[in-house]
């Protein structure tokens, strides 16, 4: 081993020593957050690593600066393996894949790495042109580091021109190696040799030498910059992408489950160490893409939440406050913190939230999961805001003002509003629909329940939606029957608003009352009741069948048994506002445009730009119905205008919030356009005879 080679031992034993440290020591901090199992279905994560993480499907959704980005991770997936070989080169110099692999494969192996230098080069040069040029909003705010994106773009460049200039040099210095190491499986390489093998071959070493060393040093540089850097993601953005459950295993967006009978000392978050290890990871994964921010509707409307700054902060505060517990955390049962230590003051006088993250940007949060969806490296937003939620609720009492009648209302009727429970079935007169508590009295189990829901039974416009809908199960002999006065709110608006203790107590009375009439289909055409019934039940033993009312309209017209009229009327022009929890939550998106469309044969359905899982919400989810819109442009209006942009006659809905919030917005924006829940649309063309017969007494 020569003194060079010696050299650069030390050199690569102490880059990747030190890349060794920081790596256990991030590792340390994550060991601050909450324990959480998420080593289930490893054949799903492993899936999600494919399509995610390794084919990029997630930031190829944007095509521009997604395809960018993706040749540069492919690249550096296939350059690794070069790099490799130049470093364990600089120890061993008779070391080579030539020596290992077929000269055929080790062939195209080379001609691997010259194209795919080329190919980071060139979508570098366009991300470099982007972020200093013309940089998108999504890359500006204060939270972004665009000074550093900029440079490691630059390093990035450089490491692949170095990867040149090495191999030109190596050309020139060495005329006897040209015919068996270059050639057509090195193109650029030899032309550039090629034009400097005129200059002397010892200045030609010499500039070999400096181009591999610099070249090796850029790499284990850019290695120990990583852990320093939001550039972290390069290294844990594929453990993360395994570990996440935002595309599964099990149903996506489900609240944690919480045990309210624990001996904790809190619950919820309100600090990094109350939040899971896994969103500590996702601190770490983070890429300050902002893709999150910008197809958030809050953000958009000028509203202070930034999932994107969530995360950052999230970020940004376990590395004030981690370095300090670690030594606690490494003593079992003592504490070797040092409060005179620098930044003590700031670990243990700050928290995550209120120090970082203000209530006003966590209850501008409408939970509609287009950050989550969005996001390229599978970090889930949300679920942070949801455990700080419920930090704020349960522990501090800390909700909006407006939330209070709500929380009041749920407790006390069993609904948000203040209407009497006594008056949950009167949408039903005059329909002979039976309840539960009938059916079971003549020895009956109907086949399937209707859940009307809060909104079904109380609103106004809502209750024609109900109304349609029984109007359509009765056309087509469905043995179907109500809860009425016994049917209450299962608690969503108070999971969603952070009060998990007043969620638990009517989930489980909810449950106890299906169980009790042993009820296994239910059918509803809220996607809030829709979700959390048949997704969040599960926690709390209530295991059913339950069907959204626009896969059930679809699957009864598919097999014929709604009588539909072919008299269709004047032709209209149609769009679909898809619903947050029907959608991104369910992905159910097919079902109601199909739906439509066999319902009205000579209707043209036109999509608004937004659409299906890229779809803005209509601002009532996560709670939002019962909090005044007081910040920016209200989300309903913002979303009915790109609706009225279409050109559409009729706005078609499947979520009785939706309706309330694009009705309201039509009004707002004093349009003509009306707004139908698809049943309306589907009633609407019952066949009259049949139709009339549906009435008693008609």
């Amino acid at each position: 081993m020569s003194g060079q080679n010696f050299a650069f031992l030390l050199v690569l034993v102490a880059a990747l020593g030190f890349f060794s440290y920081n790596i256990q020591r991030l590792v340390s901090y994550l060991r601050l957050g909450v324990p959480e199992n998420r080593l289930d279905h490893p054949e799903r994560r492993t899936w999600n690593l494919i399509t995610i993480g390794f084919a990029q499907t997630r930031i190829l959704r944007e095509r521009g600066a997604g395809l960018s980005h993706a040749s540069v991770f492919w690249g550096f997936l296939v350059l690794t393996a070069g790099t490799a070989e130049i470093l364990l080169h600089g120890v061993w110099p008779g070391f080579s894949y030539e020596h290992i692999l077929p000269r055929p494969l080790w062939q195209l192996f080379m001609l691997s790495q010259e194209i795919f230098a080329v190919i980071v080069l060139v979508a570098v040069s366009w991300l470099l042109w982007r972020r200093i040029v013309s940089p998108p909003k999504r890359l500006q705010g204060k939270e972004i580091h665009n000074t550093e994106a900029i440079i490691i773009l630059f390093v990035i460049a450089s490491l692949m021109l170095t990867l040149y200039t090495t191999g030109a040099f190596e050309y020139a210095a060495n005329p006897a190696m040209r015919d068996v190491q270059y050639g057509w499986f090195r193109p650029i390489s030899s032309l550039l040799g090629a034009a400097l093998s005129g200059a002397p071959e010892g200045a030609m070493h010499a500039a070999f030498t400096v181009s591999y060393w610099s070249h090796a040093l850029l790499v284990l540089g850019f290695l120990n910059f990583l852990p320093y850097s939001k550039h972290l993601h390069v290294v844990s953005s594929l453990i993360n992408v395994w570990f996440s459950n935002t595309s599964g295993p099990g149903q996506v967006g489900v609240m944690k489950p919480m045990d309210l009978e624990a001996e904790v000392e809190q619950f919820g978050a309100l600090d990094v160490d109350h939040l899971s290890w896994k969103n500590l990871l996702d601190g770490y994964s983070c890429t300050e893409c902002g893709r999150c921010t910008a197809a958030c509707p809050a953000n958009i409307t000028g509203k202070a939440l930034s999932p994107r700054k969530i995360v950052v902060d999230t970020r940004r505060r376990l590395m004030e406050k981690a370095p300090l517990m670690a030594g606690e955390l490494d003593v079992e049962g003592s504490a070797t913190l040092l409060l005179e230590a620098p930044g003590a003051a700031d670990a243990f006088g700050n928290r995550l939230l209120d120090n970082y993250i203000t209530e006003d940007e966590l209850w501008a949060c409408t939970s509609c999961r287009a950050c989550v969806t969005e996001c390229p490296v599978s970090i889930d937003q949300l679920d942070i805001i949801n455990e700080l939620r419920r930090g704020l609720v349960l522990n501090e009492g800390r909700f909006p003002e407006e939330v209070q009648p709500t929380f009041e209302s749920l407790e006390t009727n069993a609904s948000p509003w203040a209407f009497s429970p006594a008056d949950r079935a009167r949408w039903s007169e005059g329909l002979n629909i039976p309840t539960y508590a009938e059916a079971f009295a003549e020895g009956k189990r109907p086949d399937i329940l209707f859940w009307v829901g809060c909104m079904g039974s109380f609103d106004d416009r809502a209750k024609k939606i109900t109304v349609a809908f029984a109007r359509i199960l009765q056309a087509a002999d469905i043995d179907f029957a109500i809860l009425g006065q016994e049917e209450t709110c299962h608690g969503d608006p108070a999971r969603r608003l952070g009060n998990e203790y007043l969620y638990q107590m009517l989930a489980k009375g909810t449950i106890e009352t299906l169980d009790r009439y042993e009820v296994k289909t239910i059918v509803t055409f809220c996607p809030h009741c829709f979700h959390q019934m048949g997704n969040e039940f599960p926690q709390l033993g209530g295991n059913y069948e339950v069907i959204h009312h626009s896969t059930y309209i679809e699957r009864l017209l598919n097999a014929n048994m709604i009588p539909l009229t072919t008299e269709h009327g004047k032709h209209l022009t149609m769009t679909y506002h898809d619903s947050c929890y029907l959608g991104r939550y369910n992905d159910v998106y097919d079902s109601p445009r199909e739906s439509l469309k066999r319902a009205l044969p000579i209707l043209t359905l036109v999509e608004p730009e937004r659409t299906k899982d890229r779809g803005l919400c209509c601002g009532a989810g996560g709670g939002r119905m019962f909090v005044d819109e007081k910040v920016g442009k209200r989300i309903n209006v913002e979303r009915t205008e790109e609706l009225i942009a279409t050109g559409a006659d009729v706005i078609a809905v499947a979520c009785p919030f939706c309706m309330t919030m694009m009705t309201d917005g039509v009004a707002k924006l004093e349009s003509a356009v009306t707004v139908l829940d698809i049943s309306e649309v589907v009633a609407g063309q019952l066949a009259p005879i049949r139709s009339r017969e549906l009435v008693a007494g008609d």
